[in-house]
């Protein structure tokens, strides 16, 4: 009897090793691959930054016709062969000294550029992308961008550094060029938030685009500053230019993180 079970814990115990090691082979395959894609997404984002500030020369600039309204201005130079790549792009979000420096893309279906990249391959990174109900050109009052959080740093993975006013002072300026024009643009409010209800009336960032007056715009000011996490003495008015980017938030009895700038230049 008890030479059966030393048989049986001797069989226990190389089971119990079998699939540590099995385990152990799955997280290293899976850290792997997670290296390998945050690799590639760096590959990808330094490569079409070349191609965007690459100095055509000579070259013959690509002209491409984006509305048939005679008022819409012309895409900028830097962005015509981004643009024959991968027609929804529509800008460029970079904030110097950190890892944001990524193209912008819009989608009429929201989700695909959650785990799509800029070549619309499968990419768990996916892409930085704006809101569907915004517009660059007639402009939106506010555009919406939106990020994914990456323990890696990509992508969005940076944005909440701003939880520290000591970081916005540092870095107080994000550049964000549509393909019409060049902004650079003041962080104003800093704040964590939840989705709501969809039921709920309250005010909701993500579902402010455009105010219908001038009390609606202060009236949306007078909530984000309610919400800010610290004063940056930055005011708005209606009339301004706005970006909001918008990222997860894993922190507790939060959902999102959200940084609001306005346009300065």
């Amino acid at each position: 009897m008890a030479g059966k079970n030393k048989g049986k814990k001797e069989k226990l115990r190389k089971l119990f090793r079998t699939l540590c090691g099995s385990a152990a082979l799955l997280c290293l395959g899976y850290f792997a691959v997670y290296v390998y894609m945050s690799h590639s997404s760096t590959d990808r984002s330094e490569g079409l930054s070349a191609i965007k500030e690459k100095d055509n020369g000579n070259e013959t600039p690509v002209v491409v016709h984006l509305s048939e309204d005679p008022r819409a201005p012309e895409m900028l130079d830097k962005f015509s062969k981004l643009y024959l790549k991968n027609k929804s792009i529509v800008g460029w979000i970079e904030i110097e000294g950190t890892e944001i420096d990524y193209p912008v893309l819009q989608s009429s279906n929201e989700e695909y550029y959650l785990d799509h990249n800029f070549d619309q391959e499968k990419d768990n990174n996916g892409s930085i992308f704006i809101d569907k109900e915004c517009s660059i050109w007639p402009r939106s009052q506010n555009i919406i961008i939106y990020g994914h959080n990456m323990k890696s740093g990509k992508m969005f993975g940076t944005l909440d550094k701003y939880k520290d006013k000591g970081y916005c002072e540092k870095h107080p300026v994000i550049k964000f060029d549509t393909l019409y024009e060049s902004g650079e643009y003041r962080v104003m409010y800093v704040f964590n938030e939840i989705v709501h209800e969809e039921a709920e009336v309250t005010f909701k960032y993500y579902q402010f685009v455009n105010a219908n007056s001038a009390q609606e715009y202060r009236s949306n000011m007078n909530e984000m500053a309610k919400m800010s996490l610290y004063d940056t003495g930055i005011e708005s008015y209606y009339g301004d230019s706005l970006i909001t980017l918008s990222t997860c938030d894993y922190s507790e009895g939060a959902q999102r993180f959200v940084v609001v700038a306005k346009k300065i230049g």
